[in-house]
């Protein structure tokens, strides 16, 4: 673990001696500035290496990355979508650490936010994939309709469709993040019949991204993913969704406040029922917990305030490849038809059988992505920050090794 914190410091130290970028402030100035204190801050580092799974030494270095994210370029591209992720890392209470950390870091281009647009937002778009070529992070948000030659969704006064914009931005990052389950996996745009063709941002262009899925995608998974790049310089380990293990390693049904009641058998069997007022289970109402993998009960949502379940409605899946066709009736357990007929199987009273298989299939998914990383690796070195670690002889960091 010592090793691997060392390998952290050389990358921070590396990027400590690029300059930042003219005109913007550090995190610590913006909290400050903002009635925040030096406490605040621990504090959140403190929360976020717990998201991030990594032990406690590693606290005064996820806030040492935090404030070296000025240094690294963000190009965010909205694509076919609601922006619900860039609403749902900006639109909360005034303010947060997220909102913080995207003011102050080098956030180069996203539609939603930025001031210029138009032909002037487009050529600064031009600046910034020239000026910044190999060195930039790409977010995507939102699918990618390839139908018609990506003719269903046309974007800027030169009517570049989003497949090729998409294409022209990630051939010169150095990582590329799908943020949000349409940007992920196609999300509702993929919805069967799909008469555009909406897929994934991975899928669409065929090449390795980093999936934040979600809809929309949790804050603290988006910017942790992003500290991740920052401290390690690399792909984090990922699930054979290429999903982060350290946020969608789990099933949200193994850390559910309600699990207890699973297992005693108790369970709401209809709104507003004796069951529903004490908090029961809410398998039996169509909570998709059991099939679904996200941290969501454990860092929940509007700075951990709460969460679907906690709410009172169970989970939808929506962290889930195709969730919008596959976990339907969301309101009826899964067990009244077959989810899936690779399963084969009825699962009403059975979710930790569909778990654990889904569980088995992760892991043997994990396995498969591991070895296809590392050979990725060697043969993308531009993952390795240059003068740091020998190219392809860095490994993911595996659960265990962040233990």
């Amino acid at each position: 673990m010592e090793e691997i914190a060392e390998q952290v410091d050389r990358r921070l130290d590396l990027l400590e001696q690029v300059e930042p970028q003219p005109g913007r402030g550090s995190i610590l100035d913006r909290l400050f500035s903002t009635g925040l204190t030096r406490r605040d801050f621990m504090r959140w580092s403190s929360m976020m290496t717990a998201a991030l799974m990594l032990p406690p030494i590693f606290e005064p270095r996820v806030a040492r990355a935090a404030t070296l994210s000025t240094r690294l370029p963000v190009v965010w591209i909205n694509l076919a979508d609601c922006d619900g992720n860039t609403e749902s890392l900006l639109r909360t209470a005034d303010p947060d650490f997220a909102t913080v950390i995207l003011d102050t870091i080098s956030l180069e281009y996203n539609e939603t936010v930025m001031a210029a647009a138009g032909e002037a937002a487009e050529a600064h778009l031009d600046e910034i994939l020239e000026k910044e070529r190999g060195n930039y992070v790409a977010m995507f948000e939102g699918a990618l309709p390839t139908g018609l030659g990506g003719a269903y969704l046309t974007i800027g006064s030169k009517g570049e469709t989003g497949l090729a914009l998409a294409r022209r931005v990630a051939s010169g990052a150095k990582a590329v993040m799908a943020v949000g389950t349409c940007a992920t996996f196609g999300g509702i745009p993929a919805a069967a019949p799909n008469p555009t063709g909406a897929k994934g941002v991975g899928e669409a262009l065929g090449i390795p991204v980093i999936n934040i899925s979600g809809c929309p995608a949790n804050a603290t998974n988006i910017v942790g993913t992003l500290l991740d790049v920052v401290m390690f310089g690399r792909m984090p380990a990922l699930d054979q969704y290429s999903r982060p293990l350290w946020a969608y390693g789990r099933r949200i049904h193994d850390n559910c406040e309600r699990r207890g009641h699973f297992d005693a058998g108790e369970y709401v069997l209809q709104w507003g029922d004796a069951g529903a007022e004490q908090g029961w289970c809410l398998f039996k109402m169509g909570c998709k917990g059991p099939y679904t993998f996200n941290n969501c009960s454990l860092i929940r949502w509007n700075q951990g305030t709460s969460w679907p379940i906690r709410a009172g409605h169970g989970c939808i899946g929506c962290s889930e490849p195709d969730f919008w066709d596959s976990m339907a009736p969301y309101e009826q357990p899964l067990g009244e038809k077959v989810y899936g007929s690779a399963l084969g199987i009825g699962i009403d009273a059975k979710a930790n059988t569909v778990g654990e298989w889904a569980l088995g299939a992760a892991a043997a998914g994990i396995a498969v992505h591991a070895a296809a990383t590392a050979v990725r690796n060697r043969l993308t070195p531009a993952w390795n920050e240059a003068g740091s670690e020998p190219a392809g002889q860095e490994p993911s960091v595996s659960p265990k090794e962040r233990e």
